[in-house]
């Protein structure tokens, strides 16, 4: 008997009889969205580039803007500090607190990363309990905390601060600056978490993400040019609806990637890494079906921009064409916002007209669909009417 020849059919191969062809799984293959700069070598450029200055300078001119002021900057760190020393001396020797038990205090977010913004003058501050987060440990060790600092305070002559409890924590704020606290627990606590006594197990979760977010960042994104890019696209998205649903996470990976992702491997200059984070979000680079980016922080087949929906990854692919193609027909200084649209609008929602060139909003190409509804139990009942008839 030739080997491959099954028993179910003459000459047939697999195991499923005359004409049944073998099973195979399908494979979903993620595939990236066309990169000009990786596909350079591919496509050399048949003349020299293009004069891009003026792009450049407006950059350079928004993101001298978008930076803090030293006094910002120092209202932030003095509070950071005096909350810092707090905290670790309720690690270290918590005394008569018996609250909740720390583990460890890890400062997070913008302020660490170095990319805060100007008048947002908030820092973000992990603590990691030992016990279980409860909402009287957390209130517990809001006040502590605010009694401590207080009297800090008191001694410098630099006014009082408050704080309030919320969701994720608490928040400490001075006349100038505010620190948001993130209270989360060990990794192994996680599964001992109870809805109605504890903090949120997704709230809790995404603190420890955001530790090791800026773990990360510290050791991989500490380039200057990452910096200017994340606080240019954060600036973006908080002016065109569209772009709002990008998370931080997710605008920090797409700025590591265009500036250091490259045949290169050397930083790529401010207009060019502006121009490609466009390009590739217009390409679809988070669409359902792309390779996107992956998240380095989680697992092998992670990626950042499954934390958005699909009518969200939809709008920000039609946003950000729309805006390429005013930055192609020179209306950057619209899109940056260093000039004003006409009557404050938002220029990725209206239809302008760049050197006789209309450029349009594209309609959303999702269509969230209703789930049909179930006619069984009605079929069913109007079939025994017709035999009882």
């Amino acid at each position: 008997m030739v080997r491959g020849v099954s028993r179910g059919g003459r000459g047939m191969p697999g195991r499923g009889g005359m004409g049944r062809p073998p099973f195979r799984p399908r494979v979903l293959m993620l595939r990236p969205p066309f990169d000009l700069i990786l596909a350079e070598p591919a496509f050399p450029r048949c003349k020299p580039a293009p004069d891009d200055t003026a792009l450049t300078q407006a950059l350079l001119k928004r993101h001298s803007e978008l930076c803090p002021t030293p006094s910002e900057q120092a209202a932030v760190l003095a509070l950071v500090t005096k909350l810092q020393t707090v905290l670790d001396n309720l690690v270290v020797a918590p005394g008569d607190f018996a609250a909740c038990q720390l583990e460890e205090v890890r400062q997070v977010g913008s302020y660490k990363k170095g990319t805060m913004m100007a008048g947002k003058n908030v820092a973000d501050i992990v603590v990691i309990m030992k016990t279980l987060p409860t909402k009287e440990a957390v209130e517990g060790l809001s006040n502590k905390v605010n009694e401590e600092v207080n009297k800090l305070t008191r001694a410098e002559g630099t006014g009082t601060v408050t704080s309030t409890c919320n969701e994720r924590g608490f928040t400490v704020t001075a006349p100038q600056a505010a620190v948001r606290v993130l209270v989360t627990t060990l990794h192994q606590n996680l599964r001992k978490l109870e809805p109605e006594v504890h903090l949120d197990y997704k709230i809790i979760s995404s603190h420890l993400a955001a530790i090791r977010h800026s773990r990360w960042f510290e050791e991989n994104a500490h380039h200057s040019s990452i910096k200017v890019l994340i606080r240019l696209l954060r600036d973006m998205c908080s002016r065109h609806a569209g772009l709002e649903p990008l998370t931080p996470w997710m605008i920090d990976l797409l700025a590591h990637h265009c500036i250091m992702n490259n045949p290169a491997r050397q930083a790529l200059p401010i207009n060019v890494a502006f121009r490609r984070a466009l390009s590739l979000v217009a390409g679809g680079l988070f669409l359902p079906g792309c390779a996107g980016l992956p998240d380095p922080c989680e697992g092998a087949h992670a990626r950042a921009h499954t934390a958005l929906d699909l009518a969200a990854q939809d709008h920000a692919a039609a946003t950000a064409q729309t805006l390429l193609r005013v930055v192609a027909r020179g209306g950057h200084r619209y899109v940056l916002g260093l000039q004003p649209f006409e009557g404050g609008k938002d220029i990725s929602t209206e239809i302008t007209v760049w050197d006789g060139v209309v450029v349009s909003p594209l309609a959303p190409a999702y269509q969230e669909t209703p789930e049909p509804m179930d006619t069984d139990d009605k079929d069913d009942d109007s079939v025994q009417d017709v035999v009882a008839a």
